[in-house]
């Protein structure tokens, strides 16, 4: 009985523990049968670190505290109070940015592009949406929100945010190399978004909005379109959202037999849905952690839209760059990633981050407006004056001639830097 016992007990020795999860072999027969303990107490100690438990307080009590300051900070506002408000949510928002950027990234190891960088697009994006659509839905008249908020974020994210990625990625590695399908399926979809949501309503609307039967077929359209594309981007074709091999542009190995040109094949990945079913935890509480930290950014931007009116009304600047400089301020997570991958060299990244968030961003917010109007009587005026669909119309040219060599420069990323430039001065003319 003693010596069944023993041979049912498993041996000490076979118990490992490997990346926070106890395996433990116990032998059946000749082939050892492998039972996995998830260890998750482990799994959320390297999750919510000590950093990460401060970044979200700090976050969420900046939120807390301007909810309780709010009959102090309203206009007008004592200048040195102002100042000093502005100065700590904008701390408090660089606090939290790093925060996201560091979930960020770890997902993207974890998942592979495209699935990390969407998690972070889908992530912003979706809080800015509803964020406009209750904007909406407030009280007052806002029929140029979507409109001004869009264009806003089209020209920072083509222009800007893709000019400095090039430029410092350029200087550092001399060129990068993207995967040319899935970034020409990303300005398809931008150049047809943006189409419907700028250009057409000047040309078939009424003052600048669609009318209630073109309304239906539009949103139709943007959503029917948008829900493809992701389709296809996680599907069929995620292979061409990611980085491209780096052996198709090395030089061949010699016939000879002499040297290769030293450049491995990328490691093959697992399929998503394994990688799903593996680190499941690791992947909903990072994911959670993400959403976490990035909402007291958005909530603190969108707070200090009404100091900075009024900070930029004594300056005397124009009103419409408080609502670029909101912008800038949601997606300075996503602006930070970005710009690590362009100096990692990750080309491919930097357009799944880019162009995937303004996709993500035209596709989802017009059709969420135009139903808000539907539903509320509100009008929604969506056409562009004609200095900014000049300017929109050479963007979309500048990325699809930027986009279609294989090799990206800074000279290309000084290019679309110029025209955020020229944004910048339309907007204050």
């Amino acid at each position: 009985m003693e010596a069944a016992a023993a041979a049912k007990a498993p041996d000490a020795s076979l118990l490992r523990f490997t990346d926070g999860t106890a395996r433990l072999f116990m032998r059946h027969g000749d082939d050892p049968v492998e039972q996995v303990v998830p260890m998750v107490s482990s799994t959320t100690r390297s999750i919510f670190t000590r950093t990460a438990i401060i970044r979200i307080l700090v976050g969420w009590g900046a939120v807390a505290a301007l909810m309780l300051a709010a009959p102090l900070l309203e206009p007008p506002v004592p200048t040195p109070l102002l100042i000093g408000a502005l100065a700590v949510i904008i701390a408090v928002i660089l606090v939290c940015a790093f925060g996201v950027v560091h979930e960020a990234e770890h997902l993207a190891r974890r998942l592979g592009d495209p699935y990390g960088s969407l998690v972070l697009t889908l992530s912003i994006v979706l809080i800015e949406v509803v964020l406009i659509s209750a904007v909406m839905l407030g009280p007052g008249e806002h029929a140029t929100i979507a409109r001004d908020s869009v264009m806003a974020v089209s020209m920072i994210i083509l222009n800007g945010v893709i000019g400095l990625s090039l430029l410092v990625g350029g200087l550092k590695h001399g060129s990068l190399r993207h995967n040319r399908t899935g970034t020409s399926a990303y300005l398809a979809m931008i150049i047809v978004l943006t189409s419907l949501a700028f250009a057409l309503p000047a040309l078939i609307g009424v003052d600048g909005s669609y009318t209630t039967g073109q309304e239906i077929p539009i949103i139709v359209l943007s959503l029917g379109l948008y829900a493809f594309f992701l389709i296809r981007q996680m599907g069929a074709q995620a292979g061409d959202f990611t980085e491209v091999d780096p052996r198709l542009f090395a030089p061949a190995e010699k016939s000879d037999g002499g040297a290769s040109s030293g450049v491995d094949a990328p490691a093959p990945r697992q399929p998503i849905t394994a990688i799903l079913a593996e680190h499941r935890t690791e992947v909903l509480l990072r994911l959670g952690v993400l959403v976490i930290t990035v909402l007291p950014i958005v909530l603190l931007a969108h707070d200090m839209a009404t100091l900075l009116d009024d900070g930029l009304g004594r300056a005397g600047a124009p009103i419409a760059l408080s609502g670029i400089l909101i912008a800038m301020i949601v997606f300075l997570p996503e602006t930070i990633t970005t710009l690590r991958a362009a100096l990692a060299g990750e080309a491919q990244r930097v357009g799944n981050l880019c162009h995937g968030a303004l996709v993500s961003t035209v596709g989802l917010t017009i059709p969420a407006v135009l139903l808000i109007g539907l539903f509320t009587g509100q009008t929604v005026t969506l056409a562009e004056s004609p200095s900014n669909l000049l300017l929109l119309g050479v963007t979309l040219l500048l990325s699809v001639t930027t986009f279609a060599t294989k090799k990206l420069t800074a000279m290309h990323g000084a290019a679309h830097l110029a025209v955020f430039a020229v944004y910048g001065l339309v907007v204050f003319s």
